[in-house]
Order: structure tokens, then sequence, then C-alpha cells
């Protein structure tokens, strides 16, 4: 964008306060935040709305549900990359780092190839200026897995790789602690009773085999690297400093308090799931993150598994948690974004991106109306 434009008479939800006001755009960038309820000659006028800072979403599997929007229906991956990207963009979401699981556990047998097609399609349309959103990559480590390796080394180097977390779903352990709860997902794909039983102890067995080596492997190949690098679903305090030990300074949603608050007594950023916000507790009955979030154990929310959830979820932590509205949205932007090592956006202040979402609270729902990236209309 080289020209310039002018959003005014809205409220601003600015790094420490919520405030009426107009903004300059200049060049993609924020050129000017001007205080104050007038509206300047061809200026739009916003209506009084919230105008917040683009949302940055660190984590969605999203893609995978367009890639695989029914368990028998795979869909076309470059087709479902776009209908992916343009949900972020109506969603609020500028910023998204595609969660892409390697490797392979038995189950979900189709994520080597929604991986392998994620990351060549990015590749493909990326710089073409057809994606609303701005795209990186997220790489989701299933350290149990005897090919998530053989995955990751052709892309670790891969320049949109912002993440890289290191995560276990063997029944038994983190978010499947509770076995029963593993062998009732696998009734719902249609499993009977004795696979199901035969997965368990394939997986376990993959996981004595493997997970060791590999949580090595996989330090060995990022140390060094500017990558941020995340533990996930930690359910204990010995988790948690074994994390810390190996220099993980992100807990991905910790599925208990115990482990959330162990993460932050040790400096660690803790992301939580903003649909846990949204829909009054976890899905999988792990910690409430409002809990979370009263406690002053939450960075960032991340929308997991759908896009819509983080702008919603902001909005209704102030009525839930207490906390104040740029507070709230602090965790849907400047903290991820700070996160991702992404210091040139998610905030409103001069200098930065002119990314932004403008959202209006109908009986209280938050509902986006309008997006900007880089200065630019997307949604």
């Amino acid at each position: 964008m080289n020209g310039e434009s002018v959003v005014a008479n809205a409220r601003l939800v600015l790094p420490d306060c919520v405030s009426t006001g107009s903004l300059v755009l200049r060049g993609g960038r924020i050129a000017a935040v001007q205080p104050g309820p007038g509206i300047p000659s061809r200026a739009e006028d916003l209506d009084g709305d919230f105008l917040l800072p683009g949302v940055v979403d660190v984590h969605t599997d999203n893609l995978e549900r367009q890639v695989q929007p029914r368990s028998n229906a795979r869909w076309p991956s470059r087709s479902a990359l776009v209908a992916h990207d343009a949900q972020c963009a109506a969603a609020g979401v500028t910023t998204v780092l595609d969660a892409l699981c390697l490797g392979h556990l038995g189950y979900e047998k189709d994520r080597k190839q929604t991986f392998r097609d994620g990351v060549a399609d990015l590749d493909a349309l990326a710089d073409t200026d057809l994606l609303k959103a701005e795209h990186y990559l997220h790489l989701r480590c299933e350290v149990p897995a005897s090919d998530m390796l053989e995955l990751l080394d052709p892309v670790i180097e891969h320049p949109r790789v912002r993440m890289v977390s290191l995560m276990d779903h063997t029944p038994g352990y983190g978010q499947y602690a509770d076995i029963d709860l593993y062998r009732t997902l696998r009734r719902r794909d249609g499993w009977d009773p004795a696979t199901i039983e035969r997965s368990i102890g394939e997986v376990q067995e993959r996981r004595a085999r493997h997970a060791e080596p590999n949580r090595r492997a996989l330090l060995d190949r990022v140390a060094g690297r500017r990558l941020a690098l995340a533990s996930h679903d930690d359910r204990t305090e010995a988790e948690v400093a074994r994390n810390d030990a190996d220099g993980i300074r992100i807990a991905e949603f910790p599925v208990t308090m115990t482990a959330a608050q162990a993460a932050r007594a040790r400096g660690m950023q803790v992301i939580a799931g903003a649909p846990n916000i949204v829909r009054g507790g976890s899905h999988a009955g792990n910690v409430d993150a409002a809990d979370l979030v009263r406690a002053g154990a939450v960075d960032a929310f991340a929308s997991d598994y759908v896009p819509a959830s983080l702008v919603e979820a902001a909005f209704l932590c102030v009525g839930l948690t207490g906390i104040a509205l740029h507070e709230a949205v602090a965790l849907i932007t400047h903290r991820p974004a700070q996160m991702a090592l992404l210091e040139d956006r998610g905030r409103i202040a001069a200098g930065l991106r002119a990314d932004l979402v403008r959202v209006r609270v109908h009986e209280g729902l938050a509902v986006v109306r309008q997006v900007w990236r880089a200065g630019e209309r997307v949604a």
C-alpha cells in the first residue's frame, strides 16, 4: 500500500488502555495514532467500533480440518489452504502459524501427507498475494513416532518455521493420561475394541523405543536456531522442570493448574486454548482456561481448532476473569507476536504494521466486521 488512508471514530485498543481516536495508515504501517473523537475529512468512520491490532495465532490445526472435513473425505490440499486462509482472515487473524504434525502414531495416518502438502502449498502461494493472512509454520513433533526425524530434517531450516513443539500423544500420557478417554475417541472413529487395545500396546511400545532418543535428537537440531520452542500438554511439575532444564521456554496447553503455575514460576510462558474460554471449559476435561487467567498463569491464547475463538475469547475474558480489555487483547496480539519473534506487529503504535481488526460487540458477542493486513482490506 503506497497511499495514505485514515480510520477514525474508533475505540482504539492500545497497549495500556482503550481510547477513542484515529489512525493514519501509510505504506502498510501505522503512521500516526491521533487521540480524540474528531473525524478528519476523507477518513473512514468506524462508528465507535473497537479497533484491535491484527490477531496472531501461534497454533491452529484448522488447515488439517479443511483437508479432512469428514473422516472419509479428503479435500484437495491447495483448495483447503485457501479456505483455511479465508477463515483466518475473517476471524481477524492476520498472522497465523499453521501447526502441522510430524510423526505417525497409528491413528490419523493422513497427517504425514497433510504436513508435506501444507509446506509445499505454502511455498507455492505465500508470495503470490493470493493469501489474506501471513502464514508461518509451527512444527508439532510427535517424539514417540519413528518417522518424526525424517520428516523434520528437510524443513528445520525452512524460513517460515517460527515454532517447534514437542508432543507425546501416547495413551497414558499428557492429554491422554486417561486411557479410557483415548478408547472413547477411537470408538468414535469406528475402531473395534480389539483394534483399540492393539493400538494402545503398539504406541506405548514405540514410545519406549523412540521417545527419549527422538527428544534428544530434536533438541540438538533446534539448538542455536532463532525459533520458539514449546512443550505440549504438560501435566506435572516434574515434566515442566525437565522441559525447563532442556531450554524449552513455552508450555503449550498445560492440562493442569499445577503444570501451568510451575511453568510460570520458572519464568516460562504459557499458551492456553481460546476454545476453552468460549466453550466454558476444556473439551477433554482438562484445566479451565479462565481459571488459568484468573491465576495469572496465561501469556497467550491460541485458536487450536477454531480460528474465530480468539477475538471472542479476548472479549469474554473481561467479564469472566476481571482483566482489562487491553490486557485480554494482548493475549491474542502482542504476547503471541513476541513468542513468534515477530516484533513488527501485535500493537497499535506508530511505525508498526497496519494489521488491524474492527470489532463490534452485539448482545455480548464480539463480531469481526473488517480486517486490514499491512494497511490493505482483506476481510
